[in-house]
């Protein structure tokens, strides 16, 4: 795990007396905000070229993720010509005063792009693991364990293909990875809904619990589609869940707060 700044060690020990935690998953796609289908064409080089808006754009979602225990993040760039080689990962962990976070690069396009997921955490974890999904190169999970008093909480974060195949594919592995953890949580951009086989068979596989109807988290001008999930176990209880209507990206952002199972502690 790598660390950020270390002044706010003492606010981390703080949060791991308690039982709540809110979390939030948020693609951002690099820092670029979408307005429309057709940028996707007439503003392409954006995804590849430095902006200046880009930066703005960064500490808004700083701003917004500051308040949060823990944050999965997908579709950041862990340094290259288009973000003028800025770690967007390690930015906003100092920008939004995270003292632990760690980034995945899924696709090295050496200096034109790094293709990554990140985790940001005011939490000390015990264990941090990457693993590479099933498929096309370039789509990967991070498996972030906290210790208890009693078995482990276990948090995946991940961003999965466009093709249904290989979804299916990938959420088999995750399967099998996470299916004997009872304090569990999975989330990210499936680039699928809850009524999906391949998400039912994630959960019909697991402890996890299907996630909320409603919430649309696609795409953030207009939302129609939920591909941004938050799936917890069914040993945890859900206290509140949402989708944030800030159009910092193509996708909105989607947060839970959780509570642990009564006698359940993080481990400081």
């Amino acid at each position: 795990m790598e660390a950020g700044t270390t002044i706010r060690e003492d606010h981390a020990e703080g949060v791991a007396s308690r039982r709540r935690l809110s979390l939030l998953s948020f693609n951002i796609q690099t820092g670029v905000e979408t307005r429309d289908f057709h940028e996707y064409v007439t503003k392409s080089w954006k995804h590849v070229l430095p902006l200046r808006e880009r930066m703005s754009n960064l500490n808004r979602i700083g701003a917004l993720i500051r308040d949060y225990d823990l944050v999965g993040l997908q579709e950041v760039d862990s340094g290259s010509l288009r973000t003028g080689f800025l770690d967007q990962t390690e930015y906003l962990a100092h920008r939004a005063r995270f003292p632990y976070w760690y980034r995945q690069v899924n696709r090295s396009l050496g200096r034109i792009a790094q293709h990554s997921n990140g985790v940001l955490s005011r939490i000390r974890p015990h264990a941090v693991d990457e693993y590479k999904l099933p498929g096309l190169r370039g789509r990967g999970a991070m498996l972030v364990e906290f210790q208890t008093n009693q078995e482990p909480l276990l948090v995946c974060i991940m961003h999965l293909a466009l093709g249904k195949r290989a979804r299916r594919l990938q959420l088999a592995y995750i399967s099998d990875l996470v299916g004997e953890y009872s304090h569990l949580v999975v989330m990210g951009d499936f680039n699928c809904g809850a009524s999906s086989h391949e998400l039912q068979a994630l959960v019909h596989g697991t402890h996890l619990q299907l996630p909320i109807e409603g919430m649309n988290t696609f795409p953030s001008w207009r939302p129609s589609r939920k591909y941004d999930h938050i799936l917890i176990s069914d040993s945890l209880n859900l206290k509140q869940a949402r989708v944030l209507e800030h159009t910092h990206s193509d996708h909105l952002p989607v947060a839970v707060e959780i509570e642990l199972p009564a006698g359940v502690q993080l481990a400081n």
